[in-house]
Order: C-alpha cells, then sequence, then structure tokens
C-alpha cells in the first residue's frame, strides 16, 4: 500500500493552483481506505480529501497532511434495483450515466454538479431546487477507527453543509430513484447542462461558486456584479465576466491572487450590503480570508 510524498496538487484541481501535499494515497477499497487513515491517525498527520478537485482551493505553500484520492471501485457505480450506488470518489457525471442506462430518474440535477458522489454528501451538494438531502439512503463513512453507515439526519445535511469532521471520508453513497426512461434522463440532464452553460464559465478554469448564497434576497454573484467586480482582476485571478460568483484562472494564477480576489469581493459586499459572505470552495492547506 503505497503512499506518495511530495504530490503536486494544483493538477488534481480545475483551478489548477496550490503546492504539494506531503503525502498522498489513492485507495481502491474500503480496507486500503481505512489502512491509510489509520496510518495517519498513528503518526498525527492531518487527512484530506479531493475529488475531482473541482471544489477546492490549494495553499500554494502546499499541504501538510495525508491526502487522498479515492480509486478504483471507490470510483466506480453501479445500479441495484432502484438503487443507484456509487464509490465516494466516482464523477457525478458516471452516476448519472449509469442512472439513465437503467431507466432511472432523480439524479438529472447532478449534471450540473461537477464533482464527486462523496464530495457531494461533505457539502450536500444541489442544484436547481434539489440537493443530495433529497435522494439520499445512506453513505458508508470511513475513519481511522472503522467504517459506519449513516442516514441523512445522521449526516446533518443542510445547505451546502455536513456534520462530517476531519479525517472523515465517504467511501460509498446509495442514493433512491425512481422509474424513468433513459430518452426523459437524457433529455432532462441536456437541459439542465445547457442552463448550466449558458450562465457559467464552463469553458475557463474555474472552482465552482465562490461564496455560498446567503438566505433570502440577492445570490452572491448578483451582489458581487452589482458592486462593480465583474472583469475584476488581480494578478492571473478574474472574476468571471459571465458570472461574478466563478473565478477564473486568467494567466498562471496563484492560490494567493484567488484569495486577494475573494477578499476583495467579500469586503465590497459588506461593505455595499452590510452582508458577510461565506465562502463554499473548501480551503486545503493554512488558508483563511482576511477579518471584515
Amino acid at each position: 500500500m503505497q503512499r506518495e510524498a511530495n504530490v503536486a496538487l494544483a493538477r488534481h484541481t480545475t483551478i489548477g493552483t496550490g503546492g504539494p501535499a506531503r503525502w498522498f494515497a489513492r485507495p481502491e477499497t474500503v480496507d486500503e481506505l481505512h489502512e491509510h487513515l489509520r496510518w495517519a491517525h498513528d503518526n498525527g498527520a492531518a487527512v484530506e480529501v479531493i475529488g475531482l478537485g473541482s471544489n477546492l482551493l490549494v495553499d500554494d505553500s502546499g499541504v501538510d497532511a495525508l491526502v487522498v484520492k479515492l480509486a478504483g471501485e471507490l470510483a466506480s457505480a453501479h445500479v441495484e434495483g432502484e438503487t443507484l450506488v456509487m464509490g465516494g470518489g466516482a464523477a457525478n457525471a458516471v452516476g448519472l450515466h449509469r442512472a439513465r442506462s437503467a431507466g432511472l430518474g432523480g439524479f438529472e440535477f447532478a449534471s450540473a454538479i461537477p464533482g464527486t458522489a462523496g464530495g457531494g454528501v461533505r457539502m450536500n451538494a444541489g442544484a436547481y431546487g434539489r440537493e443530495w438531502r433529497d435522494i439520499l439512503l445512506d453513505a458508508l463513512v470511513v475513519d481511522a477507527t472503522g467504517a459506519r453507515t449513516l442516514d441523512a439526519n445522521a449526516l446533518d445535511l443542510s445547505y451546502r453543509h455536513s456534520g462530517l469532521r476531519p479525517g472523515e471520508i465517504v467511501a460509498r453513497v446509495r442514493f433512491r430513484l425512481e422509474h424513468s426512461t433513459p430518452e426523459s434522463v437524457k433529455t432532462r440532464a441536456a437541459e439542465l447542462l445547457a442552463q448550466r452553460k449558458a450562465t457559467q464559465p464552463t469553458n475557463k478554469r474555474t472552482f465552482g461558486s465562490v461564496f455560498k448564497n446567503p438566505p433570502g434576497g440577492l445570490g452572491a454573484g448578483r451582489m458581487i456584479e452589482d458592486c462593480g467586480l465583474k472583469g475584476h482582476r488581480i494578478g492571473g485571478a478574474l472574476v468571471s465576466p459571465r458570472h461574478a460568483n466563478f473565478i477564473e484562472n486568467a494567466d498562471l494564477a496563484t492560490t494567493a491572487d484567488c484569495l486577494a480576489v475573494m477578499a476583495e469581493a467579500r469586503r465590497r459586499v459588506h461593505q455595499q450590503f452590510g452582508i458577510e459572505l461565506e465562502h463554499e470552495v473548501q480551503f486545503l492547506g493554512p488558508l483563511e480570508l482576511p477579518p471584515l
């Protein structure tokens, strides 16, 4: 069971920034994952997990931790009756393909979420009025002590939140779907994907939504746009001209550039609207936004 040292994480994230992981592992089974997590616990190492890297911002100096990327059976998906079973590292697109082939609907909204099943659990991912909590049966969660199965209530899923703690990794997820037809699933998924492409910079390097939408009122993107920040650039990081709640890697951006853009957007929104935006993107390494 191998752990690589000093693996560059920039190539494992969609924004393409960040330094190396001190240790890097690709477990393919629950037993392998448990062994890696037990090793980290015994050696006092922090644990981080990456999926497709679509919701991550990694410190430029790197991450002093064991970074785990699920592979093998932990990144596969299949259907059992009306249940979609996905490894925590399985891409949402793969799960949707399996569901469509089996004539199962209810997972189409995931076509707008470029991540993994496990990452979706950690942040209760959602789009177009649906979220993981609506269809999740349970998840197999592994830590240094072993594995346990938790339902949506035990996971404490709410808007872009779960109760998962550091060192706990989602190895498998089961979703309750419904009978449909492959044609209907394909049509609905295509409609949602077209909406996403029409409003988001899907052809640019980003890490997805920057800030959570505050309850009620305007969304984060609208407020940032109203502050006149569309197209605002620091270094190689650019507030997307298409959607202000996205940051594009316009030209060899660093994580520090992205963080500076985030800080400015957060400052301006607080100044103009009196609202303190909370970041949706997950930070890896010693990253934090300056206080307002």
